[in-house]
This record gives C-alpha cells, structure tokens and sequence, in this order.
C-alpha cells in the first residue's frame, strides 16, 4: 500500500480541524471516492464512496472505525493508532463541553440525542432522503439545464425515432418518473432492507430529488444511457446489478463504457402510459414489489406490462 507522507493531525483542537485533516489527506492520496471504496474493500473495510464525500463536507466528527478505515485506504496505516489518539481526544473534549457538538452520524443515519450511549438507524424515509437533501448546496456546481451535451453525443433534448420506427425520448437532461406517481423521480437513495452502502436507483419526490442530475445519452441503434451527475462524486451509469444483496437493482457506476444499456419503447399505443425501460439482454425494469411508495427501489423483472413499468421522461 502506498504511503502520501502525511503526519497525523497532532495540532487539531475540534470536530471541524479534524475533518479538514482528513481532507488534506484524501488530496495528498491522489485517490478519488470511488478507488477509496476499492481500496477499502480490498482490506476488508467498508466505505461507501456517497458516505466519505458526505463526510468530507460537514464538520462533524466522524465515528472511529469510519476514520480507520479511510487512513487505511490512503495509505496511511502505519499512523493509524495516533489518527485514532487525536479523534478520541477531540471527542472527550467535545464530551467534556454541555454544548460540544456531537459526533457525525453516517449517511443515513440520525443525530443521536445526549447523552449519547448508543446509535441507531432511522427509518427507512429518512436514509432515502438524506443523500439528496444533503447535496443541494452544492448543486451550483454542476452545469445549468441549458448547457450543451457533456459527452459530446449531441443536441439534447431534441425528440428522435428509435431504430423500431417508435417516437424516441427526449434526450439530454431529463427527470425519469414512474407513470403512476408523476410526483416521484428516480434518483439517488438506499435500498430499504440497508443490505448495502452504495447508492441505487429509487422513486424520490422530484422537489427533493434535483442532485444527482439525470442525463440520457444515446448510444446508437435506439439505445440509451442513464446518467447521474453528482457535485462531488462526478459521473455514474445506471447498471443492473447482477449479483450480490441488491441484485437487480440499479447502481450508478463510474465506468460508464461497460455500463447497462437500456431501450426505451413507448408503453402504450400513443405513447399515453410513458415508456418501459428495458436493459439489453434483460427483461423490464419497474418499481419493486409493484409499490408506490416513497423509497421504492427500481429493479429488474419480469417484462409484466404492468403500470409499474411505465415510465414518463421529461426534458428536465
């Protein structure tokens, strides 16, 4: 494992000096989210790349094993245990202070409340919507609704004819909503059983669901990518999932060149129920359990032509 050469923060005096330690040493890694999670994985710890990014912009400090486990993925192991010194110093003083901030709750989990003695997990409503509420103040940084194709694969947002000769949509920017509840997008959250740390693909209110943005690219001969643009983890495609505890699902993944491709055939005869999506070499994506609930994963299934597989696409 390489080493960046950073000293352990001996000079930090609170939650928001420790954190900012942590982000020195993340650019010294030379590292993005997405190796970090690898890295991580590869020495058997977990760190979600959407849980680090969330992390890295608070200034809340961050539980112990968390810690451990991003000094491990930078290379850092060797200063390991003095890491660990100066987070438990900075939390006794925390402690030790009746109006001390408390320590940072992962991603998708509450603020416990004082005294702290133990954690817990919210309900499932409050981990889905975390991750999105939490990026719009960076939302800024990504490009306004007007800017051009950032792939270069042309105008967006301009109607076509698929290869089958069906009424093709709009490409570019979009918002992609479940027919049934038009109020609902499919965006960034969790999966509701928590079997995973990784973000996929669920039904959102739109209002609270503007990051990560969505992009529909044409890969040629009536087929599309589904993209997410997000301020700080950058570009993702959706990719069903084939194995593990969220099979089926849909991940955004960096590598966007080996990524699902989908078909988008209009659902009804006159294009009224919106349009299924249809993963190549698959079958039907729709919302699982058939719900319509805030929360609902997307999956893949059984092509059923039920009104959980109708999908309405609007140039966003």
């Amino acid at each position: 494992m390489g080493e960046t050469g950073e000293s352990p923060p001996y000079e930090v005096v609170d939650a928001a000096g420790f954190v900012e330690a942590m982000r020195r040493l993340k650019e010294r890694s030379g590292l993005t989210y997405r190796e970090l999670e690898v890295k991580a994985a590869r020495s058997g710890d977990v760190l979600a790349r959407s849980t680090i990014a969330d992390v890295l912009r608070r200034s809340g400090l961050p539980r112990p094993e968390l810690v451990a486990a991003f000094v491990r993925a930078c290379g850092e192991e060797r200063h390991l245990d003095d890491w660990l010194a100066v987070r438990e110093r900075v939390a006794a003083e925390q402690a030790a202070s009746p109006d001390g901030p408390d320590e940072e709750p992962e991603a998708g989990e509450a603020r416990p409340e004082r005294p702290r003695a133990t954690t817990f997990r919210p309900t499932v409503l409050a981990a889905v919507l975390l991750v999105p509420l939490l990026a719009l103040v960076a939302w800024s940084l990504l490009p306004d609704s007007s800017d051009d194709d950032p792939d270069g694969s042309g105008a967006p947002g301009t109607p076509t004819t698929s290869a089958t000769g069906s009424p093709a949509p709009a490409d570019g920017w979009v918002t992609i909503r479940p027919s049934r509840t038009p109020d609902l997008c499919l965006t960034d959250g969790r999966d509701r059983a928590g079997a995973y740390d990784s973000a996929v693909a669920v039904q959102l209110p739109c209002a609270q669901a503007s990051v990560p943005r969505t992009y529909l690219e044409p890969a040629g001969e009536g087929l599309y990518r589904v993209q997410w643009h997000h301020p700080q983890l950058g570009k993702g495609c959706l990719t069903v999932m084939a194995s593990g505890p969220v099979k089926g699902m849909l991940e955004p993944r960096n590598d966007c060149a080996h990524a699902t491709l989908f078909r988008l055939l209009p659902a009804g005869a006159k294009d009224t129920a919106g349009y299924s999506l249809r993963p190549v070499g698959g079958r039907c994506v729709g919302i699982a359990d058939d719900d319509t609930a805030v929360g609902a994963e997307a999956v893949e299934e059984r092509c059923t032509g039920g009104a959980d597989q109708r999908f309405v696409v609007r140039a966003d």
